[in-house]
């Protein structure tokens, strides 16, 4: 069975338990990222309330994920070409 690790993070002022199966650094991390995130679309958009704030982070983060994965499928195929 896979050990749960369970920690408490703050993203944009409130706190969040996170349950998973990564390290307690790497949530961390990743919700130290959120958060900046989160507070740079906000300087940029003061107006925005944190629902409009939350979906804009995660439709950045999507489309930096598929960015990076199509970067990777493309470096996988020149990979495969030099090693022919």
């Amino acid at each position: 069975m896979t050990e749960k690790t369970r920690i408490t993070v703050g993203i944009y002022g409130q706190q969040y338990t996170i349950v998973g199966t990564d390290s307690a650094s790497h949530i961390r991390q990743v919700s130290t990222l959120v958060d900046e995130k989160m507070r740079d679309i906000r300087s940029k958009n003061p107006s925005f309330d944190t629902s409009k704030l939350a979906v804009l982070t995660a439709v950045n983060a999507v489309h930096e994920y598929l960015k990076l994965q199509e970067k990777v499928e493309l470096l996988e195929k020149q990979l495969q070409q030099l090693k022919e």
